[in-house]
C-alpha cells in the first residue's frame, strides 16, 4: 500500500494540467474529489502491475527532463502539458544506463540539480527492471565492479548474445518495494546499470560515495529528501497559465 501511495503522488503531478502557478491545492476548488479518485484508480493499477510504479517515476523524469519543464510528499499541482513531443531530444537529453559518472553529474547540474538530487532520485532504481541488453556490457566487462556471484547469476539469463528483452531487477532484494536496498546493492557492487554502480566509486566525485553509505543506513532520510528532490525536479520550468495544452489524451499532443 505504501509502494501505491507513492506513486499516486508522482503520477499526480505528471498528469493533471491546469491554469497558474504550482500549488499543492490546486484543485480543491475546481475538483475536490480529484485526488482521491486518482489514488484509487492508481493504487489498482500498481497493485495489478508492480512494474508500473517504477514506469510512473521514469516517466515523471523524462518529461521534467525534456521538457525543463513507503513515503510520501506534498505534490505541487497545476503543471500543464507541451504540445511537441521529441524522442530524439529524450535521448540527447538524458543520462542513459552507459552513463559514467561526469556525465551524469554534468546532466543533473545542466538542470540546476546537484549531486545530492543525483544521488537520492537515482534512489528511485529501487523498483522496477531493466532489459539485458542495457547491462549486458557490465556483466561481462566490468569485472573489477561487480560482486561474481551476482554477475554469474544474471549471465545465466542473460548471455553474451541474444535475450536483449529479457528482464532483471533494478533492486534484487525488493523490486517492488520503496526501500534502501537499491544503495544496500551498490556497496556490495550489485548496481545492475553501469550508471548505478557509478555512483559508488565512480570516476568522479567522492561525494557520492558518502551519499550512497548514508542512505543504505538511513531510510527515513532517504523517504524525506527523495519527496524534496521529487518537488524540485517538477518544478524545473514548468508550463502553467496559458503555457502549454491540457491534453485530451495524455498520449499525444493535441490536434
Amino acid at each position: 500500500m505504501a509502494t501505491a501511495q507513492m506513486f499516486f503522488t508522482i503520477f499526480f503531478v505528471v498528469m493533471l494540467q491546469a491554469q497558474g502557478q504550482l500549488t499543492p491545492d490546486f484543485y480543491d476548488a475546481v475538483c475536490p474529489q480529484a485526488l482521491p479518485t486518482i489514488r484509487t484508480v492508481v493504487e489498482a493499477a500498481v497493485a495489478l502491475q508492480p512494474r508500473l510504479g517504477a514506469s510512473l517515476v521514469r516517466m515523471h523524469f523524462h518529461d521534467c527532463f525534456v521538457n525543463l519543464g513507503g513515503g510520501s510528499y506534498e505534490v505541487l499541482l497545476g503543471r500543464r502539458d507541451a504540445t511537441t513531443a521529441s524522442k530524439d531530444d529524450a535521448n540527447a537529453d538524458i543520462p542513459t544506463p552507459f552513463s559514467g559518472l561526469p556525465d551524469l553529474l554534468a546532466k543533473f547540474q545542466s538542470h540546476g540539480l546537484a549531486v545530492e538530487d543525483l544521488v537520492v532520485l537515482s534512489g528511485a532504481h529501487t523498483l522496477g527492471y531493466a532489459r539485458c541488453a542495457l547491462f549486458r556490457d557490465r556483466l561481462y566487462n566490468e569485472t573489477s565492479t561487480i560482486d561474481s556471484d551476482f554477475a554469474s547469476a544474471l549471465q545465466a539469463q542473460c548471455p553474451r548474445t541474444g535475450g536483449d528483452d529479457e528482464l532483471s531487477p533494478l533492486d534484487e532484494t525488493s523490486p517492488a518495494v520503496f526501500d534502501v536496498g537499491y544503495y544496500r546493492g551498490l556497496l556490495q557492487n550489485k548496481g545492475l546499470l553501469h550508471s548505478d554502480q557509478q555512483l559508488l566509486g565512480g570516476d568522479g566525485s567522492g561525494d557520492t560515495d558518502a551519499l550512497v553509505q548514508h542512505y543504505s543506513e538511513n531510510p527515513g532520510e532517504f523517504m524525506a529528501d527523495f519527496g524534496a528532490a521529487m518537488i524540485k525536479l517538477g518544478s524545473i520550468s514548468p508550463l502553467t497559465g496559458s503555457d502549454g495544452e491540457i491534453r485530451e489524451n495524455c498520449r499525444v499532443a493535441n490536434a
